[in-house]
């Protein structure tokens, strides 16, 4: 088992910013790392991933949240951080942070992410 490492959930208001990093154990080789959240009587939705394998670090943002969150990632450190602005009502959530150790066709697909973190739960409020 895997362990990842999330921070940086919280409340905000709307409008305003936060930064959720990610960290994976030592050792750990991430091809993927990404975000995905789920909100109360909702299904999981992806929001962003970044490939950290080779030298292009290729992001992918859900619609809902592209123009708004950036994602970034440092490979040798296995960290991803998810920056999010203009944060609204909708975006309440928990957040999980999500990795995957080789290459996978749709990355916005949840079942093809491996390993987990434990979630953070940010809110907004309006």
């Amino acid at each position: 088992q895997v362990d990842l490492v999330e921070s940086g959930g919280g409340l905000v208001q709307a409008g305003g910013s936060l930064s959720l990093p990610c960290a994976a154990e030592k050792g750990f080789i991430t091809y993927y790392m990404g975000w995905f959240r789920q909100a109360p009587n909702k299904e999981r939705e992806f929001v962003a991933a970044i490939r950290l394998s080779g030298d292009r670090r290729s992001t992918y943002y859900g619609d809902n949240v592209r123009g708004r969150f950036t994602i970034s990632g440092v490979s040798a450190q296995n960290t991803v951080i998810l920056q999010m602005s203009s944060l609204m009502p909708e975006d309440t959530a928990v957040y999980y942070c999500a990795a995957r150790t080789s290459w996978m066709f749709d990355v916005s697909k949840g079942d093809s992410w491996t390993h987990w973190g434990q979630g953070t739960q940010v809110t907004v409020s309006s």
